[in-house]
């Protein structure tokens, strides 16, 4: 049965309807031992609150325009009935009910206001004070228009029917901190949230968009509405102990008071605070002397607007005036310390909770006495401050939403009205408070600064904007909220955008933009490795595997490079391949084509010898044709080496293998034919027969033969397998070998097989033949050659298997080079030696000798087999 002790402001005599106003007009911090529901005393409240004086007395202000207006409710007046919420549960759960019952008393009988009809409340001020209103007020759908609540919970219809806002959800506001945050490339930040409604909804909302956002929550901690040093504690020290260097703030300024103080105690600074719009224009918060901690603070604040005549109003305020009201004097003796006569109202100078967590409560009446001669204009507190009109000016929208919607019901037409049956209308001040919620969600307006305000069905704002403030320091050392840029919402458009010349003042040790991050973005060339346990924002960073690139920093996954590309050094780019060939222009390929011409020009020079040698008997013996097309041969397999050096492309990889296996085919048939008449004359001498002399044709058949043969195996060779390029990647992964793949392995073997075969003729011929007597020991020469030819292939087959790439081809061109080069010494070289540098023996009895017919024996040689018939000796000369 005890009385609410409510204070507040009336004036509801003589008009047609009454809207109620919930204001929090003063505050106070709850110790630790006390109940946040305890019943709270109007005369023991902590600190009176210039702030919320001013958004009551913008309300009054209203009511009183529309009064005077002609296009609003020009029949009808409205009248007001404001409470002090005293920015607590209880006090606002108290004025709902009385707003109900019209009794001063916890019997919540639900009768109406008295004096006049209540069409609406306006109110409450916090988030957490409008649900506790609203459940009550809901019941019986009593219209109730917030001007700062932004809890996303009051945006259920089920559970609040008949609430509406003109101030946007915080569903909005923390998208637009999620944009901030990644505008500045921060990814890891940490919470504060007020323990209540706002704060709790407010930063389970921001969680939400931080997730989709890929972000991460360093720490999220409470300020308890009840002190508790232990908690506060607990929130100082994840602050100090993280890594995170911004923080979302989600309070109202009133709840930070006890944690202001904190972070000065524990000269907490270097971090940047993203601020809610409950106290980014706060002056309670925005303190010279707690710039150090919160200078830099960026946050989102409801636009601004200049009030006509609101200046003016907040000055017309004197005790003398409303003598019996408590408000009124303690706002007087507040503001000017002082005792208003015969008056006992009491006042606070400060009202907070120290370090110790024990509440220091400086109440007092002041031994000065009130003249009433103060002046207003002589004061520099919150109340006369119209430079930052933003939750007043939203106090003067609710207002002008509420009337607004009571001008479209006064204003229905008969028979023409939304409500059945019938399609009635209702009327001022019979109608019901379900009939005014409909047309608050319907209502629809421009403000006096020329602004559309429209609510959607939830109650909401439809479209609308934030200033984007950031606290500097103004050239008088007071605080300065600096609009920076603008957040627009719509119903599809969500967007930040920043003024062009704004300069943001960071409050970091360098002054520039703050690094908030659990770990430093991967740079190029590594990814992202999980830590198990741990938020997505914290990780390591691992290199890519050989073959695999991320490109751009922070990449999840490496990417493979394309099959002709390869990660390079730093692993951040694809760069393509190597392509190895054995070049013309590096050392290796420039020694092996010098080796390819000098052992041209060595050909050439034999064959210019025997050219101007050509009817010596040493040119002549056996077979002078043959020697010349054993250097043609011999010019075309050193040159074809060259086929095997540069890029290959298609011509030369048909080319190269086809011309070296004629070269050596024309070179070895050549040679086959000089050692079967070596052969023969070996016989011969043996047996001690009479020669039978070998046909030059017939040496030159076997040339003929075996190059026919060669031919059409070459020729079948390229037209059923022929050899193409090859870009080899198994041997070297970081490697293109460009090389020649020789088609088919077995026309290969069969190509060669030909050339092998008439090599092991050559040198089973020839060694049989090296015992013929000879001054120049031809069959020898040649004996030594095809052993120098078999030793340097049988050598080249494990020496070409054990290596890869360029080397692969420089292995086969020595082969080629060795090879030719021993053929032309061992078969040439003796030759001209004798033929430069001993012209005396290069005669035909030193070459070939003769045998007299009545000698027994028969003696020949490589050169000659000599005769005798009729007493005359007939040389024989296996030669044409």
């Amino acid at each position: 049965m005890g009385k609410f002790d409510l204070n507040g402001y009336v004036d509801a005599k003589n008009h047609s309807v009454v809207i109620g106003g919930l204001f929090p007009i003063h505050s106070r911090t709850i110790p630790a031992n006390e109940s946040i529901l305890e019943p709270v005393s109007s005369d023991f409240l902590s600190r009176f609150n210039f702030r919320g004086f001013r958004w009551m007395k913008a309300m009054i202000h209203t009511i009183q325009e529309i009064n005077q207006r002609k296009d609003i409710l020009p029949h009808h007046t409205l009248g007001y009935q404001i409470f002090d919420s005293c920015f607590t549960v209880s006090k606002a759960m108290e004025s709902a009910l009385v707003f109900l019952t019209g009794q001063e008393e916890d019997k919540p009988n639900m009768r109406n206001s008295t004096g006049a009809y209540l069409a609406g409340v306006v109110g409450s001020g916090g988030s957490a004070l409008s649900i506790a209103a609203s459940r009550v007020l809901g019941l019986y759908y009593l219209p109730q228009v917030g001007y700062t609540s932004t809890c996303s919970i009051l945006s259920d219809k089920y559970q609040f029917p008949s609430y509406f806002r003109i101030v946007p959800s915080d569903n909005i506001q923390s998208q637009a901190m999620v944009k901030l945050i990644q505008h500045f490339g921060w990814v890891w930040v940490g919470t504060i949230a007020s323990d209540d409604d706002y704060g709790k909804y407010g930063v389970k909302v921001f969680k939400e968009n931080v997730e989709s956002a890929n972000l991460c929550i360093a720490f999220s901690e409470t300020i308890p509405k009840v002190y508790s040093n232990e908690k506060m504690q607990k929130a100082v020290n994840a602050i100090k102990d993280s890594s995170a260097k911004v923080i979302v703030l989600y309070a109202s300024d009133l709840d930070l008071s006890p944690f202001v103080l904190e972070m000065v105690h524990h000269n907490i600074t270097d971090r940047t605070w993203i601020a809610s719009e409950a106290w980014i224009t706060s002056a309670l918060m925005a303190k010279p002397e707690y710039f150090p901690y919160f200078g830099g603070s960026i946050g989102f604040a409801v636009p601004r607007s200049d009030i006509p005549g609101l200046r003016e109003f907040l000055y017309d305020v004197h005790p003398s005036k409303d003598p019996d009201n408590a408000l009124t004097i303690e706002f007087w003796q507040t503001a000017f310390n002082c005792t208003w006569p015969n008056s006992s109202v009491p006042y606070n100078l400060d009202h907070r909770v120290n370090m110790t967590g024990k509440e220091d409560r400086l109440e007092a009446m002041s031994d000065r006495l009130c003249t009433g001669e103060e002046r207003l204009e002589d004061l520099n507190n919150t109340y006369l401050d119209v430079s930052q009109l933003r939750i007043t000016n939203n106090v003067r929208q609710a207002v002008y939403a509420m009337a607004y919607a009571l001008d479209e019901l006064s204003r229905c037409e008969e028979n023409k009205g939304p409500f059945s049956p019938g399609q009635h209308c209702a009327c001022i001040p019979t109608f019901e408070p379900w009939q005014l919620s409909y047309y608050m969600r319907r209502v629809k307006f421009t403000t006096h600064d020329g602004k559309n305000i429209q609510l959607n069905g939830a109650g909401d704002l439809d479209v609308g904007h934030y200033d984007i403030l950031n606290w500097q320091a103004g050239d008088n050392g007071e605080v300065d909220f600096v609009k920076i840029g603008e957040y627009n919402f719509g119903t599809s458009k969500f967007e930040i955008v920043f003024a062009k010349k704004s300069t943001i003042f960071w409050n970091t040790e360098s002054s520039k933009l703050p690094h908030s991050v659990c770990t430093d973005v991967c740079l190029p060339g590594t990814r992202k490795g999980i830590r198990q346990g741990q938020p997505i924002c914290c990780f390591d960073c691992i290199p890519c595997a050989d073959g695999h690139v991320s490109e751009k920093p922070g990449e999840r996954e490496c990417t493979q490079c394309g099959e002709d590309y390869w990660s390079n050094e730093d692993k951040s780019k694809c760069v393509l391949k190597e392509v190895e060939f054995l070049a013309y222009n590096e050392a290796l390929g420039f020694t092996l084509v010098i080796l390819s011409v000098l052992g041209a020009l060595a050909v050439l020079a034999v064959t210019v010898v025997y050219v101007l040698y050509r009817r010596t008997p040493l040119v002549q013996a056996n077979d002078r044709e043959l020697s010349f097309l054993i250097q043609v041969a011999l010019l075309i397999t050193v040159l074809s080496s060259l086929l095997f050096i540069g890029k290959p492309n298609q011509w030369s990889c048909r080319a190269r293998q086809v011309t070296l296996a004629l070269g050596f085919a024309l070179c070895l048939s050549s040679i086959l034919g000089k050692t079967i008449s070596l052969f023969l004359a070996y016989r011969i001498s043996v047996s001690k027969t009479r020669l039978l002399s070998m046909h030059p044709v017939i040496r030159k058949l076997i040339v003929f033969l075996s190059m026919l043969v060669e031919l059409g195996l070459c020729i079948a060779y390229l037209l059923l397998r022929p050899p193409r390029v090859y870009k080899n990647m198994e041997s070297q992964v970081i490697k293109i070998i460009l090389e020649c793949n020789e088609g088919s392995l077995e026309f290969l073997c069969v190509v060669f097989g030909i050339d092998v075969l008439l090599a092991f003729l050559c040198f089973l011929t020839s060694f049989v033949a090296r015992q013929l007597p000879d001054n120049y020991y031809e069959g020898k020469c040649i004996t030594f050659g095809m052993l120098a030819f078999f030793i340097i292939w049988i050598s080249f087959v494990p020496a070409y298997l054990s290596t890869k790439g360029k080397f692969k081809v420089a292995v086969e061109i020595f082969a080629i080079l060795a090879s030719s080069y021993g053929l032309l010494g061992c078969i040439f070289a003796p030759k001209c030696f004798i033929i430069l540098l001993r012209p005396k023996r290069n005669t035909a009895e030193t070459v070939g000798g003769r045998v007299p017919t009545v000698d027994k024996s028969i003696q020949l040689t490589s050169a000659s087999v000599s005769s005798e018939w009729n007493d005359t000796t007939v040389s024989t000369v296996l030669d044409d």
